[in-house]
């Protein structure tokens, strides 16, 4: 019996929000035997949560959790994955820029490993977000050696047995490297699978602000500042029975 979360943070998603629920209701509903969705409203200052409360009415399925304030993507993510029940766990953006039904793409390998990673071969994004996304993966793994070609692709399949092992503490921009770093470290196998990458259709997204990328650096530099003194002092998370 697969049972799946579809974890999915939201802000500002009124336009989107209604229908990329529907696609995983109609494409990843038939793939498992029992679904659960998680939206994370994080502070939207539109319909957002109104419409997945009112979806959420009439579909148990579905669960709105609600940030009062807006605190972030990376931490929007966070409360998304952490929320989920099921025994698999698919974290993927509101804005229909991934299509859903790539799961069936994914499940098979998740039988191979303990997180199968998406990495966006054809990225449907203005030229600046691409270079940046380029290069904060080669940043991150200059730092902490190999960990995904990209780091930051929000279509992410992986075992419950995860984030029962690991702890994150970063709620910001650096939320997915410290994720993924810590889960290579604690030993679980993480595998990589291309997927499509569409054009938002409404809607505008923030993470390309100079301030945004200023802070992400920042708390990147004090990742692996930390993760040196956790060394040091023999503090690990590892899976277990390795």
């Amino acid at each position: 019996m697969t049972s799946l979360t579809v974890s999915m943070p939201a802000y500002n998603e009124e336009a989107n929000i209604a229908k990329m629920i529907d696609l995983v209701r109609e494409k990843v509903g038939p793939l498992v035997d029992d679904l659960e969705i998680v939206v994370v409203n994080d502070g939207s200052r539109d319909r957002t949560a109104e419409i997945v409360q009112e979806i959420s009415a009439q579909d148990p399925r579905v669960r709105l959790i609600n940030h009062p304030v807006n605190q972030g993507y990376g931490a929007a993510v966070r409360d998304a994955i952490w929320a989920a029940s099921k025994e698999l766990i698919l974290l993927i953006d509101s804005d229909l820029q991934f299509d859903p039904e790539e799961l069936g793409h994914f499940l098979p390998r998740i039988k191979e490993a303990d997180l199968v990673i998406g990495y966006r071969y054809a990225r449907s994004d203005p030229w600046y977000r691409a270079l940046f996304g380029h290069g904060w993966s080669w940043l991150v793994n200059l730092l902490f050696g190999y960990t995904a070609r990209d780091v930051d692709c929000a279509f992410k399949l992986f075992k419950r047995e995860v984030i029962d092992t690991i702890q994150v503490e970063s709620r910001g921009a650096t939320f997915s490297a410290e994720f993924l770093v810590r889960a290579k470290k604690a030993g679980f196998k993480i595998v990589e699978e291309p997927v499509s990458h569409y054009p938002r259709p409404a809607g505008s997204q923030t993470g390309a602000r100079l301030d945004v990328i200023l802070r992400a650096f920042r708390e990147l530099f004090k990742l692996r500042w930390r993760m040196w003194t956790e060394r040091k002092d023999g503090r690990t998370q590892k899976k277990p029975g390795a």
